[in-house]
């Protein structure tokens, strides 16, 4: 397996691992032909949306991307323009998980715990604007929205209340 590979699997494990926990079951599209990688889906519900589902593509990176406020991630044009748009049945995201440049600092593990490094970042990119870039957008992950536990429980409770991110 190339180290591409790796990150994508990395990250794959950090999703699965976030969602398990938090309660949510998720799905895999068999083919990624509309800026999807996974979907996460919760049963039954509070709010007005019932059993709510949020969709995203993930993406992953060992390149030094932070600032004091942001993570500033390249992301390719295709993903972008689909990824902005406003009129999806399911919301989506884009999640960036930020991996240590060395593979053997991926992780630390004992008989107490396993460490996964880094975390992971959320943004709605809907609504965004179009652009004249050909290749990539660099967009701007803030640091404040740190892919956790509790956040995808408030992002699937936004949405059950038929609010989008």
């Amino acid at each position: 397996m190339d180290i591409n590979q790796q990150k994508e699997q990395f990250s794959n494990a950090y999703l699965q691992a976030v969602a398990s926990v938090a309660g949510y079951s998720l799905y895999k599209p068999a083919v990624d032909d509309d800026s999807v990688d996974w979907g996460i889906a919760a049963r039954g519900g509070t709010g007005r949306i019932r059993s709510p589902r949020l969709e995203l593509q993930l993406k992953s990176t060992s390149r030094d991307v932070l600032d004091d406020s942001y993570v500033r991630y390249p992301l390719k044009l295709k993903n972008y323009d689909e990824l902005r748009m406003d009129n999806f049945a399911i919301p989506r995201i884009l999640v960036v998980v930020l991996l240590p440049e060395n593979l053997a600092d991926w992780i630390q593990q004992s008989e107490q715990e396993l460490c996964i490094r880094y975390c992971a970042y959320w943004l709605s990119l809907r609504g965004m604007p179009q652009t004249q870039n050909t290749a990539t957008v660099t967009v701007s992950l803030p640091r404040s929205n740190l892919f956790t536990v509790s956040a995808l429980q408030s992002l699937m409770q936004l949405i059950s209340q038929g609010s989008q991110p």
